[in-house]
């Protein structure tokens, strides 16, 4: 049995990339966001970081834990390529 390792979750690579743009990076306007000017791999995976972590402070041991290797799977360029392509972000403010 031969199984089809791209775009296998809702059309993302993984349900860890799905998820994280469903519900952390999906309702976000890139083109209203002034601080977004050179947006990137690097900037999606601090702003997905900041969203889960900056509530809590000090060690939250296993649960940070499972949540940073549930983060190690996301595909942050497959979420660019969706985010240029939706938005139509193109142009000198965009680093790939």
């Amino acid at each position: 049995m031969i199984i089809n390792k791209v775009n296998d979750y809702n059309g993302w690579t993984n349900y860890a990339t799905w998820r994280v743009n469903l519900e952390i990076l999906g309702d976000i306007q890139w083109d209203e966001e002034e601080e977004f000017e050179m947006i990137d791999e690097d900037t999606l995976k601090e702003y997905v970081e900041n969203a889960v972590f900056d509530n809590y402070s000090g060690n939250m041991g296993l649960m940070e834990d499972y949540a940073r290797a549930f983060l190690a799977n996301v595909n942050y360029r497959e979420i660019l390529d969706s985010i240029l392509e939706n938005e139509n972000l193109t142009g000198s403010n965009i680093h790939k």
